[in-house]
């Protein structure tokens, strides 16, 4: 958690032009961080309470607030940080970006600029499982905006008719982009909606990493087990706006604070200081943190960019073609 909170606040002062808290080589410059940038700052828990029970067989889609999701899963750092700078050495060659982040290698299978469109691309995945007999699973994140869109409905009765090896995870923040979620949905919300469809699942305090860990376990054990899908309903909270250039005026300041008060970390660090685990044992966790991520932003500056060509490879050509026309590649 540390670790991803540390990677979105640096993210977020390089999109923004300034960087010197981070050690780069001036105190304001030009975006390093182009296009959108959605951050997960405050839905940690989440990310890290799932994917504590993946391996890196399984599979993971997930949406365009990905980053936590994709460090938890266990890309590199370096790589991630270099995509978002657009450089040759990113994890996508720099063509993804922040909100088409992948790494294949890892089984985080991509973020997606568009709601809910991770879902059925998990669902696909979690049946080819099926269907090559393979014992692993997919989770598929998506947030509360998602349920209101038609793959949600199509992906989960997919997934309960063909008993799929899927665990959806909703990362309830509630607010789809600059509209609270809850005036929006109809009926008793997510979790009533999968259990509409036979799909069993459990609600739970997504800012308590324990809580998730423990609920995320269960539901996956039920999974290897040849259980179906399952649905995990996290209730969290993310303090930052839609983007990162985004001050997010328009929810209410006392709203925004007493969230605060429900930080993941902090929570965590209550628990282990409750626990008996030194101040200073948990002060060096945040401070490793800040050093590797320092790091990684000093070497995603320095990382080249992509040459001009690469810019026509990774393309797949939907030209229609007939016996002897030219293909474009």
């Amino acid at each position: 958690m540390a670790r991803i909170r540390a990677f979105e606040n640096a993210a977020e002062i390089a999109s923004q032009g300034g960087v010197a808290a981070w050690g780069l080589s001036a105190a304001a410059k030009p975006a390093l961080v182009r296009g959108p940038l959605h951050l997960s700052t405050g839905q940690e828990a989440v990310a890290t309470g799932v994917c504590a029970h993946l391996g890196v067989r399984d599979l993971l889609t997930s949406t365009h607030r990905g980053h936590g999701h994709t460090l938890a899963k266990g890309a590199a750092v370096v790589a991630m940080m270099c995509e978002l700078f657009g450089r040759a050495t990113g994890t996508n060659q720099g063509k993804g970006g922040s909100m088409h982040i992948a790494d294949f290698s890892v089984g985080m299978l991509g973020a997606n600029g568009v709601v809910a469109a991770g879902i059925p691309i998990a669902v696909g995945a979690a049946h080819a499982f099926r269907i090559k007999r393979e014992p692993h699973v997919v989770a598929c994140f998506f947030g509360d905006g998602a349920v209101n869109r038609g793959p949600f409905l199509e992906g989960l009765n997919w997934a309960k008719v063909y008993e799929l090896p899927l665990l959806f995870v909703c990362e309830d923040n509630r607010i789809s982009a600059t509209t609270p979620t809850g005036p929006m949905t109809a009926g008793e919300g997510a979790t009533a909606r999968a259990r509409s469809m036979g799909i069993g699942g459990l609600t739970v305090d997504g800012n308590d990493v324990v809580a998730v860990h423990d609920a995320a376990r269960t539901l996956i054990d039920e999974v290897r087990a040849g259980g179906g899908p399952r649905f995990l309903h996290a209730l969290t909270y993310r303090f930052k706006g839609h983007v990162s250039v985004d001050a997010g005026t328009y929810r209410d300041a006392a709203e925004v604070e007493a969230a605060k008060l429900t930080d993941p970390l902090l929570l965590a660090r209550a628990k282990l200081l409750a626990q008996g685990m030194a101040a200073g044992e948990i002060d060096a966790i945040d401070a490793d943190a800040h050093a590797e991520i320092a790091a990684a932003l000093a070497a995603a500056e320095a990382a080249p960019w992509p040459e001009p060509r690469a810019a026509y490879e990774d393309v797949m050509s939907t030209l229609a073609t007939r016996a002897g026309a030219t293909t474009w590649r």
